[in-house]
């Protein structure tokens, strides 16, 4: 019998396992004057804590949303947004109980699917969780000026802390886009992992907005960070972009111009690109712009595997049969027939075997069937069922969220 209990948290504990959290990533808990700002964002629904003698010694949380899917739609998803254990209760269990109970948490409150993203990238896949999206990390080097013939019509301008926290939910939302694996922001997204930056305690990041003929169409949350030193005044700063989205093409060169135009600025960095951002096709120089990482995103895990399954489009291609393995969540076992015309449990023999984690990387087209069965994650399948698999889960543009949670 465990020493500690696992359970869902109550409002008055919402502050001591927000901290427990933070010391768990090793940062420090906020004052009461930054915990005021954020505490919206924290409340006790859809948090699961571990308690031994009524302290907090783990939490797993999670913000209901949605999840952009292939074929325009979009399904509810369990966004966790928050797991750690206190440093002298790991590797007791702890992790593995809470994730257990938040996983049927979620299939009883009808989640087709949940994600995370991953601080460490040996723990998640074994409680199903797959890589589904990947994010480029790029640098632009100045000069680095667009090519005559990019079309940016619009104009951007700056907002201040107020404009920004007043109006950046609302934009997001009319944005409207639905590239698989973008995920709506719910009100209680924003005040933790928007809002924050832009105070001075949380690094002052400035937020710019493009204007097209239609109205405001994209933003960017950046910060100057100067490299300048003793030995070499002169240095420019760096330009780092942390979160930015526009809703056309026009948008988003736009919004790469006024950032690279940026005076007094050697370098722009930016995280969380998607692995296809045109930005060296913009420039007249293309080497300016160098991907300099590719990583892991969103990890994402199939709760009801043929909910999932069902809201999403496929290729024309011939159906196939998956055999699908699910360790904790044993009710997603079984055979599924996948075809352009849908979806359906089936007793037919499987053209191929894979556990629901390998499942979550094809889900929103982000990896090919052939590289998945040289790793071994897919068995039993021949070429051409390996190629009618890539033609009914291929999307045509690689998966991307674009949003930290």
């Amino acid at each position: 019998m465990s020493d500690y209990v696992v359970r869902p948290i109550t409002e008055e504990e919402c502050r001591p396992t927000f901290d427990l959290l933070v010391r768990s990533l090793h940062g420090n808990p906020p004052p009461d004057e930054r915990w005021e700002r954020v505490r919206e964002s924290w409340t006790a629904d859809g948090r699961t804590g571990a308690f031994h003698d009524g302290e907090p010694i783990g939490i797993a949380s999670s913000f209901a949303t949605t999840l952009a899917v292939p074929g325009g739609g979009a399904v509810p998803m369990a966004a966790v947004d928050g797991v750690g254990v206190r440093a002298d209760w790991t590797r007791r269990g702890v992790l593995t109980a809470m994730m257990d109970t938040q996983l049927h948490d979620f299939a009883k409150r009808g989640f087709p699917v949940a994600a995370l993203h991953a601080s460490e990238a040996l723990i998640y896949g074994r409680f199903g969780y797959g890589v589904a999206t990947r994010m480029a990390t790029m640098q632009v080097k100045k000069p680095a000026p667009l090519r005559e013939g990019v079309a940016a019509p619009g104009r951007v301008r700056l907002l201040s802390t107020d404009e920004a926290i007043d109006t950046m939910p609302a934009l997001y939302r009319s944005m409207d886009v639905r590239r698989p694996g973008t995920i709506a922001r719910p009100d209680l997204w924003w005040p933790i992992a928007f809002n924050w930056h832009l105070y001075a305690d949380g690094g002052h990041h400035r937020v710019a907005v493009h204007t097209g003929p239609d109205g405001d169409d994209g933003f960017a949350r950046f910060l100057v960070v100067p490299q300048n030193t003793y030995l070499d005044p002169e240095r420019g700063a760096a330009l780092e972009i942390h979160d930015l989205h526009a809703a056309n093409p026009e948008a988003l060169a736009g919004l790469w111009r006024f950032l690279l135009s940026v005076d007094l600025v050697e370098v722009v960095n930016v995280r969380g690109r998607p692995v296809d951002d045109p930005v060296g096709l913009l420039l007249v120089d293309p080497r300016r712009a160098q991907t300099i990482g590719v990583d892991d995103e969103l990890w994402l895990r199939l709760i009801d595997v043929p909910a999932a399954l069902a809201a999403r489009a496929y290729g024309s291609a011939e159906p196939v049969v998956l055999e699908v393995n699910d360790r904790m969540l044993p009710g997603n076992r079984g055979r599924y027939r996948v075809g352009g015309d849908g979806v359906e449990r089936t007793e037919a023999d499987a053209d191929l075997q894979l556990d629901v984690d390998t499942l979550a990387m094809l889900y929103l087209g982000g990896w090919e069937a052939g590289p998945l069965a040289l790793s071994g994650r897919i068995t039993g399948a021949s070429a051409e069922t390996l190629a009618r698999t890539d033609a009914l889960f291929r999307t045509g543009t690689q998966p991307w969220t674009g949003t930290h949670f």
